[in-house]
């Protein structure tokens, strides 16, 4: 990526912008750790020491007439509007809040479910991350490269079944089962399954070697601010839906990024002026016994000790009920990640037992009516442990991020497609002209 020449440091406050921003350009990328200013689109500052953030030209949010996430383009850091209606819902609690007898709970639902008006076709909120993600890349030539235990896997392939842009997938054996499209699978999507004792991590460290190749493009993870971006619009539709921010805001988490980005998007909020004067407290949640951040976090601890917060982790993950909450190397200690997330909003971490993670999903099931995936249900279960442990009051305003749910009623709807892998890795180390096109690993072959 050609490194801009526009870059400069600048002091900048975290709640408001005030650097100038060029006339053709919608925002400016600032690293939250040397404060360095870039007007290009990269994934990373020249230091590499924190994660870049988006500063928009548009302080003040004006909702766009379309459906789904393209409502909130001002603050997606793409030049044409998504005009999909995919895109997050809000509405408030009455089952559920009786139950645990809160008055202002709300129910950021982010899967399959048209009675509500939700229409993510892949039920999970990954699809936000993966339509501003295609949307920015797609004129770009080139091929996307990611790696996923699922979810994110099966979103991305959506957007490119739908947009045509190529993508190279690497997922774990454990995570093929969750690779189904609500279309035909097209050419464009290019599968590839790690063997038995792989797991997310070790996807992520191979997909970062085919993406060293020729025509081959990294996605990102969190250092991606569209991803963050997209993810963020949770908190904006909650916020516009309720006419404030939250009090408190549960998630469970894998990597963390969806904290960081219901974070980023508060500070917007607070900056637009419309929304409050204080930021959401964050309740993030680790699925036991594979809970790093929890552990680090519990200890007082910016940094993830492997051996105390994480022994024997594949084991670990094995054990996990929502065992798609799995990442070896989550930004959390990176500035501007999870550390800094929870630590800036006076927030907290929860860990969360298979027992408590299932008795919550079959509650929300039964309660509100609609079916959710495990790590929706881990958030459900750090409510009903914050509830029970008086950390939130009746009265306060609650968003719970139901991150993904809603498959038994999308079969009702779709026919469901599975995507077959195109090739098969038994490690992180496999030779890539074993499971890339030739074209790739050998480009002067290409036939045109």
């Amino acid at each position: 990526m050609i490194e801009s020449k526009m870059a400069y440091s600048r002091n900048i406050s975290d709640t408001h912008g005030t650097i100038s921003i060029p006339e053709n350009s919608k925002y400016s990328l600032v690293c939250t750790g040397c404060n360095s200013i870039y007007f290009d689109d990269r994934l990373k500052c020249q230091t590499d020491a924190a994660l870049l953030r988006t500063n928009y030209r548009s302080k003040h949010l004006d909702l766009k007439d379309v459906p789904g996430i393209g409502k909130f383009h001002d603050w997606l850091p793409i030049n044409d509007i998504i005009t999909q209606d995919s895109g997050p819902i809000t509405y408030k609690s009455t089952e559920l809040a009786a139950e645990l007898g809160l008055k202002n709970l709300f129910i950021s639902f982010n899967g399959y479910w048209p009675e509500r008006g939700a229409f993510i076709k892949t039920c999970s909120f990954k699809e936000l991350e993966a339509f501003p993600t295609i949307q920015r890349e797609k004129n770009s030539g080139r091929s996307l490269v990611l790696a996923s235990a699922g979810n994110t896997a099966r979103a991305f392939s959506h957007v490119s079944a739908l947009t045509g842009v190529k993508v190279y997938i690497v997922v774990p054996s454990s995570g093929i089962s969750r690779m189904w499209l609500p279309e035909e699978v097209p050419d464009s999507v290019h599968l590839i399954k790690m063997g038995a004792n792989c797991d997310y991590t070790d996807s992520i460290h191979l997909a970062e070697r085919i993406a060293s190749l020729p025509g081959m493009m990294a996605e990102g993870g969190a250092r991606n601010v569209a991803r963050r971006d997209g993810m963020g619009t949770v908190m904006v539709d909650a916020a516009f839906h309720s006419k404030r921010l939250p009090d408190h805001y549960f998630q469970a988490i894998g990597s963390g990024t969806g904290g960081i980005a219901a974070w980023e998007a508060s500070i917007r909020l607070l900056g637009d002026g419309r929304f409050g004067m204080k930021l959401p407290e964050l309740h993030l949640s680790q699925n036991l016994p594979f809970a790093p951040m929890y552990h680090a976090w519990k200890a007082g601890r910016r940094d993830i000790i492997k051996d105390l917060d994480m022994p024997d982790p594949k084991k670990q993950i094995h054990e996990m009920y929502a065992d798609i909450l799995s990442n070896r190397e989550p930004p959390y200690s990176v500035i501007g990640g999870v550390y800094d997330a929870i630590s800036s909003t006076k927030g907290t971490m929860y860990g969360i037992s298979n027992n408590e993670t299932k008795t919550a999903q079959e509650l929300f099931e039964r309660i509100e009516g609609i079916d959710i995936f495990p790590p929706a249900a881990v958030a459900v279960a750090s409510l009903i442990d914050a509830v029970n442990n008086h950390k939130i009051n009746a009265k306060e305003y609650v968003v719970l991020n139901i991150t993904g749910g809603g498959v038994k009623r999308l079969e009702e709807d779709f026919t469901l497609f599975k995507v077959e892998p195109a090739a098969y890795a038994e490690n992180a180390v496999v030779p890539l002209e074993d499971i890339i096109p030739n074209e790739h690993t050998h480009p002067r072959n290409k036939s045109h």
